[in-house]
């Protein structure tokens, strides 16, 4: 047994990803209150819609799996004055139905353009070359708020032989249309109804929370704001819009420090990857590492019998060897408040591959060793 603070060189393995995230209070960076803090209420709203896309180059919906196909464009032709008798039942090749979706920023006014996404709802397979009618987009209550139309551009493609054969490229089933929803109705914000301000942060925390309304009334005078949780502050605020505007753009770009990120551990299982806090610290503990290797391998033999032996068979007799091989590593002593880089070097030599880091992290913290939260995602 040996303590591995020896001052040896850290032998940095290619095949352990470990990355080291240092969160130290004395190294943290000032941030701006944009960046760590969203205002409550100024929200996109997400819209969705059911639509038509017509023009296909015969990849649309095969009307005998996708019913509801030709029962809208007898709805939609029904609406445009043309009747088709309930009976029919056209062979559509060109005609896809597609799911219609967008975000909905905020602020936005009637007749401002935004994106819109296009997917297939039915069996067609590619919608390249196609053209979405006319399609309201819904928020959760209902309303509309935005009508989609275009040209679709997508960025998938397909191509088949006659045999049978195909090739496929990223998802031709789905496509965007730039600028192609004009919002109709305007999204009410408390921003502008509101006689005070609340930022809530992107991760709560009650330092970071206190560190803001410190700041914030450092610049702008006491009693202006207020902490209401370990995700909110409530500024005080005037009912004059132009006032709110003003005090939000000097607001957003304030700087100040937040608080240190807690003690964790983050393990992604799948690839392999550690992410280690610089509060993370180790009691005393011993951590010894090595593997057992057992090799078998089988032969088969021949047995032949003697040239004057009556009643005898040749015979085929299985051989096997078994050997067994034992790494001798040997085992580090962890003193009490190691840091994050004594615990990177000491996981560096004792040769873990990223499936024994995580075996070993785990074991300090049932041990009670690992002081700070192991989180594998």
């Amino acid at each position: 047994m040996k303590s591995f603070f020896n001052g040896r060189a850290l032998r940095v393995l290619p095949r352990l990803l470990l990355i080291t995230a240092v969160f130290a209070a004395s190294t943290a960076q000032a941030v701006r209150i944009k960046d760590v803090a969203d205002i409550a209420g100024v929200r996109t709203n997400h819209l969705i819609g059911y639509g038509l896309v017509v023009g296909l180059p015969g990849t649309g919906d095969k009307t005998t799996q996708a019913p509801f196909t030709v029962q809208s464009l007898k709805n939609m032709l029904q609406q445009l004055g043309v009747t088709i008798p309930a009976n029919v039942n056209p062979q559509l090749k060109n005609v896809a139905a597609v799911a219609v979706h967008a975000d909905l920023p905020p602020f936005a006014k009637p007749g401002q353009m935004i994106d819109v996404t296009v997917s297939s709802l039915g069996n067609s397979e590619n919608l390249r070359g196609g053209t979405l009618l006319i399609t309201p987009l819904k928020g959760v209550d209902g309303q509309t708020y935005a009508i989609a139309q275009g040209n679709l551009v997508v960025g998938g493609f397909m191509a088949s032989g006659g045999d049978g054969s195909s090739v496929i490229v990223n998802t031709p089933s789905a496509g965007t249309i730039p600028n192609g929803g004009q919002v109709e109705r305007a999204v009410e914000s408390a921003f502008v109804t509101s006689d005070t301000l609340q930022l809530d942060l992107k991760k709560p925390d009650f330092t970071t929370a206190q560190r803001l309304s410190d700041r914030i009334n450092e610049a702008l005078g006491p009693d202006t704001a207020r902490t209401i949780d370990g995700a909110s502050v409530r500024i005080m605020a005037s009912l004059d819009t132009r006032s709110k505007v003003a005090l939000m753009s000097t607001l957003e770009n304030l700087e100040f420090t937040p608080g240190t990120a807690p003690a964790q551990v983050i393990v992604n299982a799948r690839t392999g990857t550690v992410v280690i806090g610089d509060r993370v610290r180790i009691t005393p503990a011993a951590v010894t590492h090595g593997s057992l290797t057992v090799s078998i391998s089988e032969r088969a033999n021949v047995s032949q019998p003697g040239p004057f032996a009556q009643g005898g068979q040749t015979a085929i007799t299985p051989e096997s060897t078994v050997q067994t091989e034992q790494e001798v590593n040997p085992m580090f002593v962890f003193d009490a408040g190691v840091t994050l880089n004594q615990l990177v070097r000491a996981v560096n030599e004792v040769g873990a591959t990223p499936s024994d880091l995580i075996a070993i992290l785990e074991a300090l913290q049932r041990s009670g060793a690992l002081e700070g939260e192991l989180v594998i995602i």
